[in-house]
Protein backbone atom coordinates (compact mmCIF):
# COMPACT_ATOMS: atom_id res chain seq x y z
CA UNK A 1 0.00 0.00 0.00
CA UNK A 2 1.71 3.30 -1.03
CA UNK A 3 2.14 5.97 1.55
CA UNK A 4 -0.73 8.36 0.75
CA UNK A 5 -0.39 11.52 3.26
CA UNK A 6 1.40 14.18 2.17
CA UNK A 7 1.43 17.74 4.07
CA UNK A 8 -0.89 19.78 2.23
CA UNK A 9 -4.64 18.46 1.37
CA UNK A 10 -3.79 19.81 -2.46
CA UNK A 11 -0.62 17.64 -2.17
CA UNK A 12 -2.44 14.61 -0.88
CA UNK A 13 -5.15 15.01 -3.22
CA UNK A 14 -2.59 14.93 -6.05
CA UNK A 15 -1.26 11.94 -4.48
CA UNK A 16 -4.55 9.86 -4.32
CA UNK A 17 -5.24 10.80 -7.82
CA UNK A 18 -2.21 10.10 -9.15
CA UNK A 19 -1.98 6.51 -7.68
CA UNK A 20 -5.53 5.70 -8.66
CA UNK A 21 -4.45 6.37 -11.94
CA UNK A 22 -1.46 4.47 -12.01
CA UNK A 23 -3.10 1.42 -10.15
CA UNK A 24 -5.77 1.33 -12.94
CA UNK A 25 -3.34 1.42 -15.77
CA UNK A 26 -1.75 -1.33 -13.76
CA UNK A 27 -4.54 -3.39 -13.35
CA UNK A 28 -5.77 -3.03 -17.21
CA UNK A 29 -2.60 -4.30 -18.26
CA UNK A 30 -2.85 -7.29 -16.03
CA UNK A 31 -7.12 -7.82 -16.65
CA UNK A 32 -8.47 -5.80 -19.88
CA UNK A 33 -10.32 -2.95 -19.48
CA UNK A 34 -13.43 -4.81 -18.68
CA UNK A 35 -11.89 -6.83 -16.51
CA UNK A 36 -11.38 -4.12 -13.51
CA UNK A 37 -13.89 -2.96 -11.04
CA UNK A 38 -13.65 0.39 -8.83
CA UNK A 39 -13.24 -2.32 -5.64
CA UNK A 40 -10.14 -3.95 -7.68
CA UNK A 41 -8.80 -0.23 -7.65
CA UNK A 42 -9.59 0.59 -4.58
CA UNK A 43 -7.76 -1.91 -3.18
CA UNK A 44 -4.66 -1.38 -5.03
CA UNK A 45 -4.82 2.06 -4.33
CA UNK A 46 -5.14 0.99 -0.72
CA UNK A 47 -8.02 3.78 -0.36
CA UNK A 48 -11.66 3.60 0.26
CA UNK A 49 -14.10 2.93 -2.17
CA UNK A 50 -16.09 5.54 -0.87
CA UNK A 51 -12.99 8.11 -0.72
CA UNK A 52 -12.12 6.48 -4.45
CA UNK A 53 -15.36 7.52 -5.68
CA UNK A 54 -15.00 11.37 -4.71
CA UNK A 55 -12.12 11.40 -6.68
CA UNK A 56 -13.45 9.41 -10.29
CA UNK A 57 -17.51 8.16 -10.91
CA UNK A 58 -15.80 5.19 -12.65
CA UNK A 59 -13.32 3.06 -14.36
CA UNK A 60 -13.69 4.85 -17.75
CA UNK A 61 -13.10 8.54 -15.91
CA UNK A 62 -9.79 6.76 -14.31
CA UNK A 63 -8.72 5.55 -17.75
CA UNK A 64 -9.60 8.81 -19.11
CA UNK A 65 -7.34 10.75 -16.99
CA UNK A 66 -4.81 8.24 -17.26
CA UNK A 67 -5.07 9.24 -21.40
CA UNK A 68 -5.04 13.00 -20.61
CA UNK A 69 -2.06 12.44 -18.79
CA UNK A 70 -0.09 10.82 -21.77
CA UNK A 71 -1.50 12.85 -24.26
CA UNK A 72 -0.07 15.77 -22.24
CA UNK A 73 3.57 13.94 -21.89
CA UNK A 74 3.60 13.24 -25.91
CA UNK A 75 3.58 16.84 -26.32
CA UNK A 76 5.76 17.64 -23.99
CA UNK A 77 8.55 15.36 -25.41
CA UNK A 78 7.78 16.63 -28.57
CA UNK A 79 8.95 20.41 -27.26
CA UNK A 80 11.66 19.11 -25.72
CA UNK A 81 12.82 17.21 -28.87
CA UNK A 82 12.54 20.81 -30.22
CA UNK A 83 14.62 22.16 -27.81
CA UNK A 84 17.56 19.40 -27.25
CA UNK A 85 17.98 19.48 -31.03
CA UNK A 86 21.92 20.94 -32.48
CA UNK A 87 21.85 23.00 -35.52
CA UNK A 88 18.75 25.34 -36.97
CA UNK A 89 15.39 25.05 -37.36
CA UNK A 90 15.48 22.22 -40.33
CA UNK A 91 17.30 20.23 -37.31
CA UNK A 92 14.18 21.26 -34.59
CA UNK A 93 12.23 20.48 -37.20
CA UNK A 94 13.76 17.16 -38.20
CA UNK A 95 14.10 15.79 -34.36
CA UNK A 96 10.51 17.00 -33.80
CA UNK A 97 9.00 14.88 -36.84
CA UNK A 98 11.13 12.27 -35.53
CA UNK A 99 10.15 12.04 -32.10
CA UNK A 100 6.06 12.15 -33.66
CA UNK A 101 6.86 9.16 -35.96
CA UNK A 102 8.41 7.23 -33.00
CA UNK A 103 5.49 7.93 -31.04
CA UNK A 104 3.28 7.01 -34.17
CA UNK A 105 3.83 3.69 -33.46
CA UNK A 106 1.30 0.67 -31.93
CA UNK A 107 2.07 0.36 -28.30
CA UNK A 108 0.26 -2.31 -25.95
CA UNK A 109 -2.41 -0.82 -25.11
CA UNK A 110 -3.54 0.70 -28.37
CA UNK A 111 -6.59 -0.98 -28.50
CA UNK A 112 -7.23 1.34 -25.25
CA UNK A 113 -5.52 4.82 -26.50
CA UNK A 114 -7.82 4.12 -29.60
CA UNK A 115 -10.58 3.92 -27.44
CA UNK A 116 -9.78 6.93 -25.54
CA UNK A 117 -8.31 9.04 -28.83
CA UNK A 118 -10.98 11.22 -28.86
CA UNK A 119 -12.29 14.35 -26.53
CA UNK A 120 -11.33 17.71 -26.30
CA UNK A 121 -8.16 17.03 -24.63
CA UNK A 122 -7.02 15.10 -27.92
CA UNK A 123 -8.48 18.03 -30.00
CA UNK A 124 -6.11 20.77 -27.73
CA UNK A 125 -2.89 18.53 -27.81
CA UNK A 126 -3.72 18.18 -32.10
CA UNK A 127 -3.86 22.27 -31.67
CA UNK A 128 -0.50 22.08 -29.89
CA UNK A 129 0.90 19.89 -32.29
CA UNK A 130 0.29 21.79 -35.68
CA UNK A 131 0.96 25.30 -34.49
CA UNK A 132 4.54 23.78 -32.94
CA UNK A 133 5.26 22.00 -36.55
CA UNK A 134 3.80 25.58 -38.24
CA UNK A 135 6.55 27.17 -36.78
CA UNK A 136 8.75 25.17 -37.00
CA UNK A 137 8.29 25.26 -40.69
CA UNK A 138 8.13 28.85 -40.83
CA UNK A 139 11.23 29.23 -39.12
CA UNK A 140 12.93 26.72 -41.34
CA UNK A 141 11.48 28.67 -44.48
CA UNK A 142 12.81 31.63 -43.08
CA UNK A 143 16.03 30.08 -42.67
CA UNK A 144 15.99 28.60 -46.54
CA UNK A 145 15.67 25.17 -45.78
CA UNK A 146 11.98 24.54 -46.18
CA UNK A 147 9.59 26.04 -48.88
CA UNK A 148 8.19 29.16 -48.53
CA UNK A 149 5.35 28.94 -51.21
CA UNK A 150 2.81 26.73 -48.98
CA UNK A 151 1.40 28.09 -45.47
CA UNK A 152 3.21 26.62 -42.62
CA UNK A 153 -0.54 25.60 -41.61
CA UNK A 154 -0.86 23.38 -45.01
CA UNK A 155 2.70 21.74 -44.81
CA UNK A 156 2.14 21.06 -40.97
CA UNK A 157 -0.86 19.04 -42.07
CA UNK A 158 0.95 17.31 -44.63
CA UNK A 159 3.91 16.06 -42.08
CA UNK A 160 1.26 14.73 -39.80
CA UNK A 161 -0.79 13.10 -42.07
CA UNK A 162 2.26 11.81 -44.04
CA UNK A 163 3.87 10.61 -40.42
CA UNK A 164 0.73 8.42 -39.52
CA UNK A 165 2.35 5.55 -41.97
CA UNK A 166 5.13 5.33 -38.73
CA UNK A 167 1.82 3.09 -37.11
CA UNK A 168 2.49 0.35 -40.17
CA UNK A 169 6.19 0.18 -39.92
CA UNK A 170 8.20 -2.25 -38.17
CA UNK A 171 11.93 -0.79 -37.71
CA UNK A 172 13.57 2.38 -36.91
CA UNK A 173 15.69 2.46 -40.37
CA UNK A 174 12.23 2.32 -41.89
CA UNK A 175 10.91 5.35 -39.62
CA UNK A 176 14.08 7.67 -40.67
CA UNK A 177 13.05 6.76 -44.34
CA UNK A 178 9.36 7.98 -43.75
CA UNK A 179 10.44 11.22 -42.32
CA UNK A 180 13.56 11.51 -44.69
CA UNK A 181 10.68 11.51 -47.43
CA UNK A 182 8.55 13.62 -45.45
CA UNK A 183 11.20 16.33 -45.11
CA UNK A 184 11.75 16.41 -48.64
CA UNK A 185 8.49 17.19 -49.05
CA UNK A 186 8.69 20.13 -47.37
CA UNK A 187 12.67 20.94 -49.52
CA UNK A 188 12.56 24.49 -51.05
CA UNK A 189 11.79 24.56 -55.00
Amino acid sequence: MPRLWEDTVEAHRAAVREATIAATASLVAQHGVSGVTMSQVASETGIGRATLYKYFPDVGSILLAWHEGQVASHVEQLAAARDGARGGAGERLRAVLTAYAHMSRPHDGSELVAMLHRGDHVTEAETRLRALIADLVRDAAAEGTARGDVAPEELAAYCLHALTAAASLASRAAITRLVDVTIAGLARR
